[in-house]
């Protein structure tokens, strides 16, 4: 049996980010993309580039550096973006809501194609255009319309009771949105969002921040 290949998580994240800088460059008709170049927009060296691009088979020459769209289409396909993934959305509060109006997901290749909550759910129901249903219909057109992948935005409390209702209809893979740390078969994949943590990163570097120029106006007076 085929052993999987580890990825370096760090470097899967900064994936959509070189995306984003080599379109902007296809944009601007510069056919070619430098280690300098990405690092700088990307705010990492240029090593780590090198690194990361050779992790999807991506060997720039020396001097010259990478074909612009060529290395878009690797790393599309290497993230399997070349055709969008369709997904189902669990919870219409604030956050799910918000979810499914933003419209950037289908340039990652995510199509979120329905959404679900309690019922009952009126007939012909759509939040940001995407048909609502009571939550009891998962099941049938989860199997129906043979989707794997499910956005769970519930609250707290109802998350692993929700989640595992998911995976008994067939998801296999889930973009977690709770806080809970979700209890489920390891061969289930799982990504939890953690705004907290986020946060409490963003938090820490302000209060630096501020101390430095706390400093600052200490030496200045």
């Amino acid at each position: 049996m085929p052993k999987s290949q580890v990825f370096s998580i760090p470097a899967l994240k900064r994936m959509p980010a070189y995306l984003r800088e080599l379109r902007n460059l296809q944009r601007a008709g510069r056919p070619q993309a430098t280690s300098p170049i990405l690092a700088q927009a990307l705010r990492i060296d240029a090593i780590s580039v090198r690194k990361d691009l050779e992790m999807i088979g991506a060997i720039g020459s020396p001097g010259i550096g990478y074909a612009v769209e060529p290395l878009i289409d690797k790393i599309e396909n290497f993230l399997g973006w070349k055709n969008a993934s369709e997904a189902f959305l669990v919870g219409t509060g604030h956050l799910g809501t918000a979810l499914l109006g933003f419209r950037g997901f289908e340039d990652y290749g995510l199509k979120i194609i329905a959404a679900f909550d309690k019922g009952p759910i009126p007939a012909g129901t759509t939040v940001h255009d995407v048909p609502l249903f009571d939550f009891s219909e998962f099941r049938h057109l989860a199997g129906r319309l043979q989707i794997h992948m499910g956005i769970l935005c519930v609250p707290d409390d109802a998350a692993q009771e929700v989640a595992e209702q998911m995976v008994d209809a067939g998801i296999i893979a889930i973009w977690n949105f709770t806080a809970h740390t979700l209890q489920l078969p390891e061969n289930i994949i799982r990504q939890k969002v953690n705004l907290a943590g986020d946060f409490a990163v963003l938090s820490v570097r302000l209060a630096a921040r501020l101390r430095e120029l706390e400093v600052v106006k200490e030496e200045t007076v």
